[in-house]
């Protein structure tokens, strides 16, 4: 028997035969649901044949016979009704399983977010994103009517979105560019790790979403839910399609606080805190502020993740702090790094040692985060040694920042722009994805081997808006991504290493050595990060200023 889980409540399977009842029963399953009709295919076991079995073994029989993939309202309604009268957990059948995902989707579309019902339905080995309009309207059948139209579409408001959105408008301004993003806020992330430090004041790196949205540009403020690639349409969470001529996707990533058992309970409280989120930075510096004595963990989850070396920054302005306060030796720091390497690009490598070695740091790689008991202060890691089953380790804490685990966002894993590791595909020059034509993605949801940084975006940005208006123009887009991100390393207050690099983990300064030596900390890449960055991100790359990011053209030959 092929069983495939969709729920906890319900299982889907090829058609079952009436031996296979009392093995059924034997697993769990209470109610059997058939979605077959009769004599569809020749030797197909009459439902009445597998009724009389069900009921010989107790289980509960239902017959909602669908043809096809034709699923009307009546027929999801129908199920809907029998999975909640029905004692669970239900086995539903039909031929090969799909009617049944089908059906069981279009039941549940009421109370669960549709990028979860398709990744429930993917992870059976069910594709139901075809079906993406009807589940933002609760299961019933939509309109076939278009809500709006634009010539491009961005999807994600974020740095990359905003950034794309101006340097399009900069290029050609006829343009009916539309944004979409749920958000109210617009967030300077880079700005957390100051907070936590307490440099920067929160409230500086937020601003309305409306004020950053470029003139002209339409703001739509909701959720995409699913894609319709073939008709260029965008599902939205309240049943709406947005159809575009161009599509341009830049969501960013989401933050799995989930997956570490115990962790969104006592975020925010019991010494555990993060960089990652607005409203705990603040907190991360009142720990940090308040701790004279004790344990500190901070924790770096498996690549990839937003920022290379942000889980580094909180640790080193942290130590930095305590070693102002005079408190460092009484505090034990363990960096509890889920990699092999302190940094992946070697050039950066022996400046950092020299600041673990500085701050007595505990450095323990392919140590990863599962768990965390807030009440008790324990953290639990999986350790992996090469050549050895994992282990377990417990380590109690006084404070611990955490960075969660991070993949590219549920609506987009169902999508089928994804490669296998649940990225978007894209063609790592220039930024076109991989088998759609009329499509481009930038930011922390591209597959391409780079940094997620809010520089690498910038560096991206006029690439795609480039690319874009050349095929508006029917010309074969050529602008170049070559990698570039950025990632001021904060080691200590007025000092930073200026990681700059590109595919490869080649160097890509864009200052000269002898005006700024980014592989040493300097005063100068400080000042660059505490006083001009913030304004240029605010005023120069959310403007379409290209400064220091002009796209790269292929060499000639």
């Amino acid at each position: 028997m092929d069983l495939r889980k969709l729920s906890d409540d319900v299982s889907v399977a090829p058609q079952i035969l009436p031996e296979e009842i009392s093995a059924i029963a034997a697993l769990g399953f209470r109610s059997i649901l058939c979605n077959r009709p009769n004599n569809e295919d020749p030797g197909q076991p009459d439902f009445q044949e597998l009724a009389a079995a069900a009921q010989d073994a107790g289980l509960d029989f239902r017959h909602i016979p669908v043809a096809g993939r034709t699923i009307d309202d009546g027929d999801a309604m129908a199920y809907r009704a029998a999975l909640a009268e029905m004692p669970g957990p239900v086995l539903a059948y039909c031929r090969s399983g799909t009617r049944s995902t089908y059906l069981w989707s279009m039941a549940v579309a009421d109370k669960m977010p549709v990028p979860e019902i398709m990744m429930a339905a993917r992870a059976a080995g069910y594709d139901v994103s075809p079906l993406a309009r009807r589940l933002a309207n609760g299961g019933k059948t939509p309109s076939e009517e278009t809500d709006a139209i634009f010539d491009v579409v961005i999807v994600g408001g974020g740095s990359a979105g905003i950034a794309v959105a101006a340097s399009l408008k900069k290029r050609t301004p006829s343009l009916n560019i539309a944004i979409i993003d749920p958000a109210n806020v617009h967030y300077y992330q880079p700005g957390w790790t100051m907070v936590g430090a307490g440099i920067f004041d929160a409230q500086t790196t937020a601003k309305t979403m409306g004020s950053v949205v470029p003139k002209g540009v339409h703001w739509l403020n909701c959720r995409v839910v699913g894609f319709e690639p073939q008709h260029n349409i965008i599902v939205t969470e309240d049943a709406r399609t947005v159809q575009y001529s161009r599509l341009v996707i830049c969501p960013g990533l989401q933050l799995d606080w989930g997956k570490i058992d115990g962790l969104v309970d006592t975020l925010g409280k019991n010494g555990v805190t993060s960089n990652y989120r607005y409203d705990l930075a603040p907190y991360t510096w009142d720990l940090v502020r308040d701790m004279k004595k004790g344990r500190a963990l901070f924790t770096q989850p498996p690549y990839p993740f937003k920022c290379p070396g942000a889980p580094q920054k909180a640790l080193y302005m942290s130590a930095d702090i305590w070693r102002r306060g005079g408190v460092l030796g009484d505090i034990d720091i363990g960096f509890m790094n889920a990699g092999n390497v302190l940094f992946s690009v070697k050039d950066y490598v022996p400046a950092l040692e020299e600041y673990i070695a500085r701050y007595g740091v505990d450095v323990q790689y392919r140590t990863n985060l599962v768990a965390v008991d807030g009440d008790t202060k324990t953290a639990t890691f999986d350790v992996s040694v090469k050549g050895q089953k994992p282990t377990q380790i417990s380590v109690e804490f006084d404070m611990m920042h955490v960075t969660p685990p991070q993949s590219a966002p549920d609506f987009i894993k169902v999508s089928p722009f994804v490669d296998k590791t649940g990225w978007i595909n894209v063609d790592h020059a220039t930024l076109r994805l991989e088998g759609f034509e009329n499509i481009w993605a930038l930011g922390d949801v591209i597959n391409a081997p780079c940094a997620k940084t809010a520089a690498a975006a910038w560096a991206q940005a006029p690439v795609v808006a480039q690319n874009l208006v050349d095929d508006i123009a029917s010309k074969s887009p050529k602008s170049m991504y070559t990698g570039y991100g950025s990632c001021p390393l904060t080691v200590e207050r007025g000092k930073v290493v200026l990681a700059e690099f590109g595919y490869g983990g080649v160097l890509q300064p864009r200052f000269p050595t002898w005006v700024l030596d980014g592989t040493r900390p300097t005063r100068k890449a400080w000042f660059l990060k505490e006083q001009l960055l913030p304004g240029i991100y605010w005023s120069a790359m959310l403007r379409g200023k290209e400064w220091l990011a002009k796209p790269e053209k292929p060499a000639r030959k």
